[in-house]
């Protein structure tokens, strides 16, 4: 069992939902980021998602878009994001980390070299935001046979078929994006989210993650009681905006507001 099932199964035998932040790797700077793991379980994360800086983010509002642009000022590559990971797990063996990103960067390194480097590393996922199941075959299969889980997105504007098709491919959990448009924009109708999840599930057994639209504490318990895992992404990431000088006072803003979510949630 991969520790992205173990930490789901650990949840619902304690009767709470995953609670998932979303940063940049090196963003502010590439010193920053394995404390900020750290800090970010220590405040209630149960997985991290740790984004790999890319130059035209197209999914991304202009909160990611522009942490993208401060990591890459210091150059930070996929191999970079990935021994980051290796850091992390010198002190927490536990804890799932997904990379989170595009494609392109694990084109040029190679499936088989990226899959065996991340899995050594203890990378539990991987989320390609512009790869579309139809073209996946290979990445996945890659990956499985190394044991990272293939996480997709689903959008509110995918069918019946396209939910299925996702779904047989994906492992580890479903990321459910609960709006129209890039992270950052709009708010959430939770209603609507409901409705789309109880679809998703006629079609999987996996946990179910919603993510774009939670910006604090009220819409994260709202999210919660209806998903398995709430991802939130833009509202932190503006945060260590806000002290790109003292990456220290960002951690702790993070962390207040993920302590803030936790106790909401639960």
């Amino acid at each position: 069992m991969s520790r992205i099932a173990r930490r789901f199964e650990a949840l619902r035998a304690a009767g709470r939902k995953a609670l998932i932040p979303y940063v940049t790797a090196g963003d502010p700077n590439p010193d920053n980021t394995v404390p900020l793991m750290h800090a970010m379980v220590a405040a209630g994360a149960d997985i991290i998602e740790l984004g790999v800086p890319f130059s035209d983010p197209m999914a991304d509002g202009p909160v990611i878009q522009q942490a993208c642009e401060r990591a890459l000022r210091h150059h930070v590559s996929l191999r970079q994001v990935i021994a980051m990971v290796k850091t992390f797990r010198e002190q927490d063996a536990e804890t799932p980390v997904v990379l989170m990103g595009y494609l392109n960067p694990v084109e040029i390194m190679g499936y088989e070299a990226f899959a065996i480097a991340a899995a050594s590393a203890g990378v539990d996922g991987l989320l390609t935001v512009d790869l579309p199941p139809e073209e996946s075959h290979d990445l996945v299969q890659v990956l499985r046979s190394h044991g990272v889980d293939p996480i997709f997105l689903l959008a509110p504007t995918s069918h019946e078929a396209r939910i299925k098709r996702i779904c047989d491919a994906a492992s580890g959990f479903v990321y459910y994006v609960s709006l129209k448009g890039v992270t950052g924009a709009a708010t959430l109708d939770v209603d609507a989210v409901a409705d789309k999840l109880a679809a998703i599930r006629a079609h999987t057994d996996l946990p179910l993650g919603v993510g774009f639209g939670i910006r604090d504490a009220d819409s994260a318990a709202r999210v919660s009681r209806i998903a398995d895992a709430v991802v939130v992404g833009s509202a932190l990431v503006n945060r260590i905006a806000e002290h790109e000088q003292d990456p220290e006072s960002g951690r702790r803003a993070v962390s207040e507001l993920l302590a803030e979510m936790r106790k909401a949630m639960d």
